[in-house]
């Protein structure tokens, strides 16, 4: 290896599972450290390299300043030498907020806002002609050189369409020394107690001066002056803008310092980036707040069937009568317009319903024959459709607004149409387009149109925008650098797969240009398509080669091959792993006697099924999807087979299945609320009895979560040492042997087992409880025991060890045996979820699903379950997903590893490309007749690796 400096060198390395290792690390190379999941790569990469960076860099601030920052722990490492500032990109670090967009996440719409703040042109929304604006000195030009030889009179417009009787504001314009308005085009004298019609819309101005201007007028005479004063005057009162009324023809003209329509008269304020941001106030549409979509309360689903009565539960959200305020009003509401609670929802006046859904006040007589007196009743009721829609806007609980969101459907928002900006934010255009335009353009729509945008814009924009085309046009390319094209800049980020989110921080990171920086990657291949593979690669060689380090925790075959060099951690995973056992360049590793070489050297590889299964002979068909791109699409999914859909990122492969196919069957079986996309009709339900979908979201991640608590087989465990002769004597149930309740934890650390020292200014130190000694529980919960062990050791065994422990015990076994089934028989039952891998938490999220009784007629739905997993872990994966279908279910994978898409027994392949140019079926079939279809990209990486020339 090079000499000293040229290297990252870390001694004595001991974080989570690491064995003490030391390892040298090139700089300026592009690094993968690989291995099998769980065996420590990421507790090398971030637990260590990372974490002391950032620790480095907190450390260079003030003793004032790091106690609001709170301290970083030192990770358990003897010394790390030629570390540089460090960048680490993850999976999870997108906002879930729904203000977060694409655009905003790289930074590109913020220069679009400083783009129209500067060089746009605004055009009125009433007449659509271009907007004016003035400085004073041209008005007062203007008016010398248009109106010479004329009488005119200066006027300030205060009121503009809006009803009153104005009463206060004549007398406020009279204290201030003004004798005469115009009110709708009439000029009236201003008298005491004047007023107008109230119920009527007027337009006000107040005269601030009547002048006739000379025929060859004098710029600095009298007149000059005297209109000078007058227009600042007027400009003043009439909130920068006036108007010049020509008394003899009558005809106004309007003049402001902001821009304004010389027809109407409307201005808009000038022009800043705020005002294109929707997420300030100043931009927002006030409708939807900036969000582009709102909640309506949608009446079909308060009123479901109109064939039934009010008494028998017509109005949904109320149910059948009860003997409660909002009846007694609808009996009223009865009273009055002459029906009865018993009669069809159909049959009630159009009044009346209209009443009903969305209220009113309203007094009435009734006169009673039998007594001779009149009676007065009094209506006031807020209507269903409005109580719904003030309880969703209000609410202070998610049930309540859950509740509420029953009845309504989510709409784009009608007055901006879903662009989320105010009505004058639009009129602001660059070359005809405004800016909701350009982000709702994908991004190699977006870079076309501004690859010729310099043709469109004047000198003065030319000069104005020069600079932030060329940063707009740069942070797209890198867009397009890493496999994003199909992305539009409006695109909401918590609808980002993980893999998709850590490429756009990629991009933005490559469009910094920061240079000597040690970059630290978590699998940025995940959701990528094969094709896209390369362009990934190329975006990290161009970050090496401007001169950082680029270090990539990954399993991806081509990304391990493009590497400078390899570190390979194991041998196994969890406490058997942690050691390095081979590391080298990657032609190098190759000839090393280790798991990871053995699958890229070919002498070990993951089986193609001899046979392909060809199932039950049912199927789900869905017919003329179209949600999002998706083009009228047809499936026809056969049951009882593995099916793989796959397809280039954007395609719409998880519009299909994750946001149409999922919710449809989600709702038939298990009155699932989430609407799906468009789709015209499924058949084939009834061929099965449920739907389990396993998504990528992480699993809990507090210190207090592990797999046993996750997987639900501590609560089964818990009631069987409650059930132990000792516990039923004393009384014990369940809740004593859980660590989160008080009663059997330890009080002094609250059923943590560690204790928090604060040092002020350092870290806060972590010690073993002194009284449980970090057993969690107290001491006469450790006294009961089953088979002579206390619950503090039940935790503490791996589930290997647990599996044969409790293997008489059915319901415990199951639920073990899973989580052993998908290679994670290592972990200890009690292990931290915050400790866990990527990959762990995945496949522990599995097992959990997977230990749910199958009934032979199951519908498995898996989004990308090889993320975070090594070629091994796949191969044992697929074992587990094999013998769920050889049991009779249907398993779908969504997924673009070829080792899972080369052993299904059905491809359904979405392309050709991303985005708009998706959302078509492009291939069918077992994976040897997909490989014949040469305009697939999903078929001819296949057709590679099956090794089979299509």
């Amino acid at each position: 290896m090079a000499k000293n400096e040229d290297v990252i060198e870390v001694l004595g390395a001991r974080v989570h599972n690491l064995k003490n290792i030391d390892v040298t690390i090139p700089r300026e190379k592009l690094v993968v450290i690989t291995g099998l999941s769980g065996s420590g790569k990421s507790s090398l990469a971030f637990d260590t390299i990372y974490a002391e960076g950032q620790r480095r860099y907190i450390e260079t601030f003030s003793a004032y300043a790091r106690q609001f920052l709170g301290s970083l722990e030192r990770p358990d490492v003897d010394k790390i030498d030629g570390l540089s500032p460090v960048i680490a990109i993850e999976q999870k670090t997108t906002s879930k907020s729904p203000r977060s967009t694409v655009g905003t996440i790289t930074e590109i719409y913020d220069f679009l806002r400083l783009l129209y703040a500067r060089a746009s042109d605004a055009y009125s929304y009433n007449t659509g002609k271009k907007m004016v604006s003035y400085s004073d000195d041209q008005i007062k030009e203007l008016i010398l050189t248009e109106f010479a030889g004329k009488k005119i009179s200066i006027l300030a417009p205060i009121v503009r369409s809006r009803k009153g009787h104005y009463r206060e504001l004549f007398e406020q314009i009279g204290k201030q020394g003004f004798v005469k308005v115009r009110v709708d085009g009439k000029v009236l004298d201003i008298v005491k107690g004047m007023k107008i019609d109230r119920y009527k819309t007027h337009d006000i101005e107040t005269v601030i001066d009547r002048l006739k201007i000379p025929e060859t007028p004098a710029k600095d005479g009298d007149d000059g002056k005297r209109l000078s004063e007058s227009i600042t005057t007027a400009m003043y009162q009439g909130d920068d803008v006036l108007m010049v009324l020509d008394n003899e023809s009558n005809e106004a003209r309007f003049f402001s310092r902001s821009l304004m329509c010389p027809e109407s008269g409307i201005s808009y304020p000038n022009p800043e980036p705020n005002n294109f941001s929707f997420n300030s106030p100043k931009g927002m549409c006030p409708n939807c707040k900036g969000l582009g979509e709102l909640h309506e309360v949608n009446l079909s689903k308060v009123v479901p069937d109109d064939s039934v009565s009010i008494k028998n539960g017509a109005l949904a959200p109320h149910g059948p009568q009860k003997n409660n305020w909002i009846f007694k009003q609808l009996e009223l509401i009865a009273q009055r317009y002459k029906f009865k609670l018993t009669d069809a929802f159909a049959e009630i006046p159009k009044e009346a319903q209209q009443l009903i859904f969305h209220g009113g006040n309203d007094k009435f007589d009734v006169e009673s024959k039998t007594l001779g007196i009149t009676r007065n009743y009094k209506i006031e009721f807020e209507g269903v459709a409005t109580f719904l829609q003030n309880t969703y806007d209000a609410a202070e609980t998610t049930s309540l607004k859950r509740w509420a969101k029953e009845y309504m459907d989510k709409i784009k928002c009608p007055e901006c149409g879903g662009s989320r900006l105010r009505k004058e934010s639009l009129y602001f255009k660059v070359n005809g387009k405004n800016i909701a335009e350009l982000a709702h353009m994908d991004v190699v729509e977006l870079a076309s149109w501004f690859e010729n945008i310099e043709k469109d814009l004047g000198e003065t924009q030319l000069k104005i925008a020069g600079e932030i085309v060329k940063e707009v046009r740069t942070r797209l390319q890198f867009l397009v650098d890493v496999g994003l094209t199909y992305l539009a800049l409006d695109r909401s980020s918590k609808s980002l797969s993980g893999g998709e989110a850590q490429r756009i921080r990629l991009a933005t990171q490559i469009g910094s240009q920061l240079v000597g920086v040690l970059y630290i990657l978590d699998e940025p291949s995940i959701g990528l398509h094969q094709r896209d593979n390369q362009k990934l690669i190329n975006s990290l060689i161009s970050l090496r080669d401007i001169g950082n380090s680029v270090i990539v925790v990954e399993h991806d075959k081509d990304m391990i091959e493009s590497a400078d060099y390899v570190i390979d951690i194991g041998p196994a995973a969890g406490k058997f792993g942690g050691e390095i056992v081979s590391e080298g360049t990657p032609s190098e590793i190759l000839h090393h006697n280790t798991l990871t070489a053995a699958y890229l050297n070919g002498s070990k590889q993951i089986e193609i099924p001899e046979k392909r299964r060809e199932g039950n002979g049912n199927f789900l068909e869905l017919t003329g999807a179209t949600g999002n791109n998706l083009k009228n699409v047809s499936i026809k999914i056969p049951l009882g087979v593995m099916v793989g859909v796959t397809g280039v990122s954007g395609s719409g492969k998880s519009t299909l299945i994750n946001e149409t196919l999922y919710p449809i069957l989600n709702a038939y079986y298990f009155n699932g609320v989430k609407k799906p996309m468009p789709y015209k009709k499924i058949k084939g339900l009834d061929h099965i009895d449920k739907v389990i979908d396993i998504n990528q979201s992480p699993i809990g991640r507090t210190p207090r979560s592990n797999p046993a608590t996750y997987t639900g087989v501590f609560s089964e465990i818990r009631s069987l040492f409650a059930k132990v002769p000792e516990a039923l004597i004393r009384g014990y149930k369940p809740g004593r042997f859980s660590f989160n309740v008080k009663g059997g934890r330890c009080e002094t650390c609250r059923g943590g087992g560690l204790r928090v020292i604060e040092m002020n200014f350092l870290p806060d130190v972590y010690v073993e409880c002194e009284t449980c000694q970090g057993k969690r529980f107290n001491r006469e919960t450790l006294e009961i025991r089953y088979k002579g062990k206390s619950i503090y050791d039940v935790l503490e065994m791996t589930i290997n060890d647990a599996c044969d422990f409790f293997e008489q015990i059915p319901k415990i076994f199951r639920k073990l045996k899973t989580i052993r089934d998908v290679g994670l028989g290592y972990i200890t039952l009690g292990q931290q979820s915050t400790t866990l891998s990527g990959g762990e938490a995945q496949r522990i999220k599995l097992a959990t699903e997977l230990s749910k009784r199958d009934t032979g007629n199951t519908f498995y739905i898996l989004d990308e379950p090889t993320t975070g997993l090594h070629f091994e872990d796949i191969r044992v994966l697929m074992i587990v997903l094999q013998k769920l279908v050889n049991k009779g279910n249907t398993v779908l994978i969504i997924e673009h590893n070829l080792d899972v898409i080369k052993t299904v027994d059905y491809i359904i392949d979405i392309g050709p490309e991303g985005g708009k140019n998706g959302g078509t079926v492009m291939a069918k079939g077992t994976p040897e007749e997909v490989i014949k279809v040469k305009k697939s990209y999903t078929a001819q990486f296949l057709a590679k690796e099956m090794a089979i020339i299509a």
